[in-house]
């Protein structure tokens, strides 16, 4: 998701008491390359979709691998031209780029995708600590939606206290929840493999192209595109490297070989010891923690893993919790968007009113664990709604790129993106294809309807991605537009 902060590396304006003209300005603090691309890198990967992919084993590389040439790199490449020419993340894009009712919509899909996304997010956390409790409750709706609910609404309150001690979580996100544990999973994979057992997918070239049985066994590829979002997210340092022509390249495709290792490796050895029928997509990853440390008798370790797990996952929802929101916010405050109840701030300083809000939608969307018996169905779907509506994110930064690229051609740009019509075309091509391949069920919804799962995906994306903005900018009125506001300013 785009920042709407100021980079901290632009410097602070020169004190008035520095009256020799002589003085020179002092410079810019640099970021280098690489410095970048491990951000990216954390921004980005997880070990919460490797169970997603596991289950086509070998092809799981060919899966990650077509978005990230297709989305991934024209996200980032795209991305990092509008943040050096416009600050304001992606609201302020679109808005220059198409109009600022399209603006607000993105940005509202920006907010609206973590209606979905948290639940998801809460679910995977649910099963995780279901390996330290009881493993069967992994698979336990009631369990999964009271988790969901405990976890999100102490979140929503410690957020609304503006308390910002946990903010350095997310940074530690990479290593506590990701490369350590990673790195373990595949280490005891690669070792699990070396002492001649077999492993629970096949591993020859044969299957490094997943079986063709129809477009339900590609669909789960759309599932890569929302593990792939927030590659714009960093973009707004571009302008802090030294040479961004030449090192922001270089940073994204170090950035993107980082991410597939992360994404790929795990996946592969899930695959290994968890057989495709039988991994679940909230509890994979414990599951092949499971059995590893059952094989090599340290089940000890299964605990510290979901803690692990567990504490990365908590520490990246605390931190986002309220940036979406925040961002939804000003805007609104400045344009109206909203009605002046979810614009109101707490004593904090906190847009708490949009946080309970969302908060209840939230619960409405737990319950429908506890209602529907299989938890991994409940989960791609949620995760399918919420890559549906950041599609639309996607959508409009492309098309705002090219419309800016032709009305302000003369616009300074920091960077700017070789065959930039090329790179558009192919990243609302994939978008748009992936948005149609969200509405097939994936194979392992064989016995399910086909049209109840259209009906969930596109009312999902209907209801949340285009009705509701809609209704916010057809009723808003001019009194929604805060003196305060407009005083305080707000996006551009």
């Amino acid at each position: 998701m785009a920042s709407m902060d100021v980079p901290a590396d632009v410097p602070k304006r020169a004190s008035a008491t520095q009256a020799a003209p002589v003085a020179r300005a002092m410079p810019a603090p640099v970021l280098s390359w690489v410095t970048l691309a491990l951000m990216t890198t954390a921004s980005v990967a997880s070990l919460r979709a490797a169970p997603t992919m596991a289950v086509y084993g070998l092809a799981c590389v060919f899966l990650y691998l077509v978005p990230a040439v297709v989305f991934l790199l024209p996200t980032a490449l795209v991305s990092a031209e509008l943040a050096s020419g416009w600050s304001g993340g992606v609201y302020r894009w679109v808005s220059e780029g198409l109009s600022k009712p399209l603006g607000f919509l993105a940005v509202w899909c920006q907010f609206a995708m973590t209606i979905f996304y948290y639940p998801s997010l809460l679910a995977f956390v649910a099963s995780t600590i279901a390996y330290v409790i009881d493993p069967s409750l992994a698979s336990n709706g009631l369990y999964t939606a009271i988790v969901i609910m405990v976890l999100y609404w102490t979140g929503v309150w410690v957020s609304s206290r503006g308390t910002k001690a946990l903010a350095g979580l997310s940074s530690w996100g990479l290593i506590i929840g990701t490369l350590v544990p990673g790195t373990i999973l595949v280490v005891l994979g690669i070792i699990f493999l070396g002492q001649g057992n077999p492993s629970a997918a096949p591993m020859t070239s044969s299957h490094l192209l997943p079986a063709w049985t129809g477009l339900a066994s590609l669909v789960l590829i759309v599932n890569n595109f929302l593990s792939y979002s927030g590659m714009e997210m960093n973009a707004v340092h571009v302008s802090s490297l030294k040479d961004p022509a030449k090192e922001y390249p270089k940073s994204m495709f170090l950035a993107v070989g980082l991410v597939l290792l992360i994404f790929i490796l795990p996946a592969l050895a899930i695959s290994w010891v968890v057989p495709a029928d039988q991994t679940s997509l909230t509890a994979g990853v414990m599951q092949a923690f499971n059995a590893f440390f059952s094989y090599f008798h340290i089940g000890w370790m299964t605990p510290i893993a979901a803690v692990m797990l567990v504490a990365a996952s908590l520490g990246g929802m605390l931190t986002w919790l309220a940036g979406p929101s925040k961002g939804l916010l000003e805007i609104s405050r400045s344009e109206g968007y909203l009605p002046p109840y979810l614009q109101k701030l707490n004593k904090f300083g906190i847009q708490q009113n949009i946080l309970v809000t969302q908060g209840v939608v939230t619960t409405v969307i737990a319950l429908m664990y506890a209602l529907i018996p299989n938890v991994s169905s409940v989960y791609w779907i949620f995760s399918t709604i919420t890559t549906q509506v950041y599609l639309i994110v996607y959508l409009l930064m492309f098309a705002a790129a090219v419309r800016l690229r032709k009305t302000q051609p003369d616009h300074p740009r920091g960077y700017r993106v070789p065959a930039l019509h090329l790179m558009c075309a192919v990243g609302l091509l994939s978008s748009l294809a992936a948005l149609a391949i969200g509405f097939v069920p994936p194979s392992q919804f064989g016995g399910s309807s086909v049209w109840s799962y259209v009906l969930f995906i596109g009312g999902g994306l209907v209801v949340l991605g285009l009705l509701i903005p809609y209704a916010f900018l057809k009723f808003r009125k001019p009194s929604w537009r805060t003196e305060a506001a407009a005083t305080e300013g707000g996006a551009s």
